[in-house]
């Protein structure tokens, strides 16, 4: 390919579509941190027990989990946009009824709903995105996306933080409001149609095997983190039960063509390893999202809006890393990817050594380079699992590209919550602190074991090689009509 094709700037048109998605985005991306950081506001205004609070966040997490396997199939079924505009109008309906909930029970309700909106909307943005770059600008696109999504579980607890300062807990759910309205109104007017691309039948046995298990999963996992362990029933059995349902969903799809989710993906090596460094990215990337503000209330004594300002640097460090699309897209996804992950290694080796009196600046300096680490790997990631797929793999890879981002996200909470439990029971300030260094340590691990399939991504010329393979005709992005 010449080198000038792969420095081909991005169009207006282009732009304008990633804009346009990215504010609709946010809304989703937000919630779910921003709830989290109100559970115990909520808890005292609602006069109710944080056990069924929880379930605030909870309902929507596995709401969200369900409804991810149907968004491939409802794309190419009823088109992108169409599939998109509904889903944010359901989000602003339920973002609008839940700041309005007269109780716990109709809130828990309404966020259900609300989960199902914010279960088609990510990976349908994702897919318009993908269809509308083509390989060659795939990159660079992808990037505006992907360090939202980084950026935005940082935000979250700092707007969060601020709102139940200073505010009912009401807005915490109408802050979505005005951002969904101008998303659909900008969407209505400006984004292109992509229409449907098939009309086949909903595989309704391939649902009822893959998203009750993905539910059980998320649902397994998030008792694991509350319990910190495994020695209870309502953790185990949602576990056990959710792995035997993802058996059974892979020895069906194997056997059926159209099955609603296509596993045959994982023959690409590119996808595969991709997808793998995707679940195991919830440990570094997730996991310690769940740290950081810990640390900094539980042992440096902040408030929560302290904690989220403190996360800042991160954010920083991943609007960093704004090139590192365009180079994946010249040089191929595997030098990024290394590179970027033994920059967060270096970044998360600070906190290792964390104590009571750790200085603010230095822990600050090493957010911004775990930030830009994750933000280029992350990046690089998303891009290289598209790299060797047709125009048509499109909504199923990215259906798989959430869900191993939700079940890791999940699981790398659930880890890292158990160790930091048996890490800091008990003991002094001191003592907890030296555990929190601890539990950073596993997160190193972790990161180092993702150097794996990091390792095995196609080298550069196996990249572009894919990429003149799925090029459309006289340098056409793939997918265009």
């Amino acid at each position: 390919m010449p080198e000038a094709q792969t420095k081909e700037r991005l169009d207006p048109a282009l732009l304008k579509l990633a804009g346009i998605l990215v504010i609709g985005g946010l809304a989703p991306l937000l919630d779910t941190t921003i709830v989290n950081v109100a559970i115990d506001g909520l808890s005292r205004q609602l006069h109710s027990t944080v056990t069924t609070v929880q379930w605030v966040s909870t309902g929507y997490l596995l709401a969200f989990a369900m409804a991810i396997p149907a968004t491939g199939w409802a794309t190419d079924r009823f088109g992108a946009k169409r599939v998109w505009m509904w889903s944010l109008a359901l989000f602003l309906l339920t973002s609008a009824a839940a700041g309005a909930a007269w109780s716990i029970g109709s809130l828990i309700t309404i966020r259900v709903l609300q989960g199902i909106a914010g279960g088609f909307m990510q990976p349908v943005l994702q897919i318009m995105l993908v269809r509308s770059a083509g390989p060659r600008r795939l990159g660079r696109i992808l990037t505006v996306v992907t360090l939202a999504a980084v950026i935005a579980p940082i935000l979250g607890p700092v707007l969060g933080g601020l709102i139940i300062s200073n505010a009912s807990w009401r807005w915490i759910f109408y802050v979505n409001v005005p951002l969904c309205l101008i998303a659909l109104l900008l969407a209505w007017r400006h984004l292109p149609a992509q229409e449907a691309r098939t009309g086949k039948r909903l595989d309704v046995m391939g649902i009822a095997l893959l998203s009750p298990a993905l539910a059980a999963v998320v649902y397994g996992f998030t008792e694991v983190g509350r319990d910190g362990g495994l020695d209870r029933a309502r953790s185990v059995v949602p576990l056990v039960g959710g792995a035997l349902l993802l058996v059974l969903f892979l020895v069906y799809s194997l056997r059926k063509p159209d099955a609603v989710l296509d596993v045959r993906l994982f023959r690409v090596r590119s996808f595969s390893m991709c997808a793998v460094l995707l679940f195991l990215a919830g440990l570094s990337l997730y996991g310690a999202i769940l740290l950081l503000p810990l640390y900094y209330q539980q042992i440096r004594g902040e408030t929560a809006l302290t904690a989220g300002l403190l996360l800042a640097p991160q954010g920083l460090g991943a609007l960093l890393t704004r090139w590192a699309g365009g180079l994946t897209d010249r040089i191929g996804a595997k030098p990024i990817v290394v590179s970027g992950m033994l920059l967060a290694l270096v970044g998360t080796l600070a906190y290792t050594q964390v104590g009571t009196d750790t200085s603010n600046w230095y822990l600050g300096a090493a957010l911004v380079v775990r930030g830009a680490g994750l933000g280029a790997a992350t990046v690089a990631i998303v891009t290289g699992a598209y790299v060797d797929l047709t125009p048509d793999d499109i909504p199923n890879a990215t259906t798989v590209i959430r869900i191993m981002q939700q079940l890791g996200g999940s699981f790398g909470t659930a880890a890292l919550v158990v160790i930091l439990t048996h890490e800091t029971t008990g003991g002094t300030l001191a003592d907890r602190a030296a555990g929190f260094g601890t539990t950073f340590w596993w997160v190193t691990g972790f990161s180092v074991l993702a150097l794996v399939p990091a390792l095995l991504l196609p080298s550069r010329k196996a990249a572009r090689a894919a990429k003149e393979a799925v090029a459309g005709p006289a340098g056409q992005p793939a997918g265009t009509k």
